[in-house]
């Protein structure tokens, strides 16, 4: 489906980026990786689907490496169709204790990196009248928890970003959609786990329970596969006019 088509997908090493850039290479599309985690595994693994693939390892707090990032692309591959916007970090502490350094990171890495890549990446699709922009936001881009005020605001600050860029693309071939995972069992989500397991001196499976029965309905964590699959729905012509949409995938987080 997306033959000759190239993707350019955040923070994709491992988790959800890595899931969404093997999906999307399964339908045909180009894939350049980017991020800090095993890279030649990551590689390995989509390019075995037979696509091209690259890698770019642009730190998402830097404009200037992420404008590198997009011409590179742009350059290699020829265009840039698809980006996906999944690149994140976390931190938790009260608003009273919060590190200034730690907020400024998370605004800049999972909010701003988002709005560069965009509007790098947007004439590009405009003047060829397709694209798909996918902002990997969360659930708590739709609702909050404590502690986590960075990472909130970010994510509803996507939520909104998304909703704006898509009404000025509404008239062309590019649509922009948001993704709303709750719990994904991403390396991210298991230090959660084994901080919950330390603290209370319970085992992993035990701390994956309560973190789940404390929001998730279904007890049941998303996949990156899941998310990765609902990204290629979006890439093809039956989601043309879904646009601006914020889609949670949280085993009924948000219906509570």
């Amino acid at each position: 489906m997306l033959k000759g088509k190239t993707a350019l997908v955040t923070g994709s090493t491992s988790g959800i980026g890595l899931g969404m850039a093997v999906a999307l290479a399964r339908q045909g599309a180009n894939v350049m990786l980017n991020g800090f985690g095993d890279v030649e595994a990551a590689r390995a693994e989509v390019s075995r689907l037979g696509t091209r693939v690259s890698y770019h390892g642009a730190d998402m707090s830097k404009p200037t490496e992420i404008e590198a990032m997009v011409r590179a692309c742009e350059a290699e591959f020829g265009s840039l169709d698809i980006l996906v916007n999944n690149a994140g970090i976390q931190h938790v502490a009260k608003v009273e204790d919060f590190p200034v350094d730690r907020w400024d990171a998370i605004i800049a890495i999972n909010l701003t990196s988002a709005f560069h890549t965009t509007r790098l990446a947007l004439p590009g699709m405009k003047r060829r009248n397709w694209g798909r922009v996918l902002n990997i936001a969360s659930v708590h881009g739709l609702v909050a928890s404590a502690e986590k005020s960075a990472y909130v605001a970010a994510k509803h600050g996507i939520v909104g970003f998304t909703k704006t860029v898509a009404l000025e693309a509404a008239t062309t071939g590019v649509t922009v959609n948001a993704i709303c995972p709750g719990w994904v069992l991403t390396p991210l989500v298991q230090k959660q786990v084994d901080a919950r397991a330390a603290q209370a001196g319970i085992s992993n499976d035990d701390a994956k329970r309560q973190l789940l029965a404390e929001k998730q309905p279904s007890l049941q964590f998303t996949t990156p596969e899941q998310l990765a699959d609902l990204a290629v729905f979006l890439c093809s012509p039956a989601a043309d006019n879904i646009r601006g949409v914020a889609w949670n995938v949280d085993g009924g987080w948000v219906a509570q």
